[in-house]
């Protein structure tokens, strides 16, 4: 059974940034891996996506041109580095992890993963 902790969040000012670190606990080498996250009230979205090889990734609108998306697997790690953060990205995050032999595309959809981390809370304030 995979094991994901997700770890570098807290309180940022608006503009700032953070990383947030996704560690497996085994290698991630078959799994696609996405960063999701759910706002007090709101439903789980996603956030971006990686290929399993890091070939190929996807960012949800909100977070183009801000938020990056990038693995090591040789360090069994993802990690989505977050600039220009706003109020609005305040959320609890996730990472997941989808298990495939091939190198398709990943998704954002959160039904499609089958190991999930336990969030790391992101505030973004003044």
């Amino acid at each position: 059974q995979l094991q994901l902790v997700e770890s570098g969040g807290g309180l940022v000012q608006p503009g700032g940034s953070l990383r947030l670190s996704c560690a497996a606990s085994g290698s991630l080498d078959y799994y696609r891996i996405g960063w999701f996250r759910q706002a007090p009230g709101k439903e789980r979205e996603g956030v971006s996506c990686i290929s399993r090889n890091g070939g190929s990734t996807k960012a949800a609108d909100s977070v183009k041109g801000r938020f990056t998306i990038s693995r090591d697997n040789a360090k069994n790690t993802v990690y989505l580095q977050m600039n220009s953060l706003k109020p609005e990205d305040t959320a609890v995050y996730y990472c997941a992890a989808d298990f495939t032999f091939g190198q398709a595309m990943c998704v954002m959809t959160p039904d499609s993963y089958d190991y999930w981390g336990q969030g790391t809370q992101v505030t973004v304030s003044s």
